[in-house]
């Protein structure tokens, strides 16, 4: 299993949607071999990163259209 962490690189206001440098989630996936794209770059995975971020945080990066690497690093742990 591969765990990434997911840290919002600026703080900004995105279609009413606020968030902070520095809020951070982490999300797991169910291969060991999984790549930084294969969380961005799936449906999957991008509703994995939005959940975390309504658990964590209460807001909604989808509606921000924040789920992407300008606004946001993702790191293998």
């Amino acid at each position: 299993m591969a765990l990434f962490r997911i840290t919002v690189k600026d703080s900004r206001s995105i279609n009413g949607v606020r968030i902070e440098k520095g809020m951070t989630v982490e999300v797991a996936r169910g291969n060991n071999s999984a790549t930084p794209t294969d969380v961005f770059g799936t449906t999957d995975g991008k509703k994995m990163v939005a959940d975390a971020f309504m658990v964590k945080y209460g807001i909604d990066v989808v509606k921000a259209n924040a789920i992407n690497r300008i606004y946001m690093d993702i790191v293998k742990i």
